[in-house]
């Protein structure tokens, strides 16, 4: 198995992508408490700031189960189709963030799109790993 083959290098451009959103999200809440007041450790104020939260906090609450699932259907599935997916995932989020900054209802797309993404790197892991269990990988 090679880490540095398109494929492998596409999931680590994911990876690295996912963690940048992370932490831009988080920039975004820090921007909100500055502009509308809201003191740490308080939770709420500004509805702005209360969605800026909310985007980060549920983007974070995502982040390790799609990390362990990107990089499990990466490593016993397919690598390639792993960093589409991926892909996918974290325009579903940004999505998501633009969608819910302005008004919650409208984070239902982005939410969907990164679900949806989610579960089939989930379905992939669990494919690649039971195969690899009996001995039968899939590639």
């Amino acid at each position: 198995m090679r880490y540095t083959a398109p494929g492998f290098l596409l999931v680590a451009l994911v990876t690295l992508l996912a963690v940048i959103l992370s932490i831009a999200l988080a920039l975004n809440v820090a921007r909100k408490r500055v502009r509308y007041g809201v003191q740490a450790p308080t939770m709420s104020g500004h509805p702005e700031f209360e969605r800026a939260f909310r985007i980060h906090a549920n983007t974070v609450e995502y982040l390790a189960p799609f990390l362990a699932a990107l990089w499990l259907c990466a490593i016993y599935l397919q690598p390639l189709v792993a960093g589409i997916v991926g892909f996918v995932w974290i325009v579903g989020r940004i999505v998501y963030a633009f969608g819910y900054s302005a008004a919650a209802a409208k984070r239902r797309l982005g939410f969907g799109i990164s679900m949806i993404a989610l579960i089939l790197l989930i379905l992939g892991a669990l494919i690649g790993v039971v195969s690899a269990y009996l001995g039968q990988p899939w590639r």
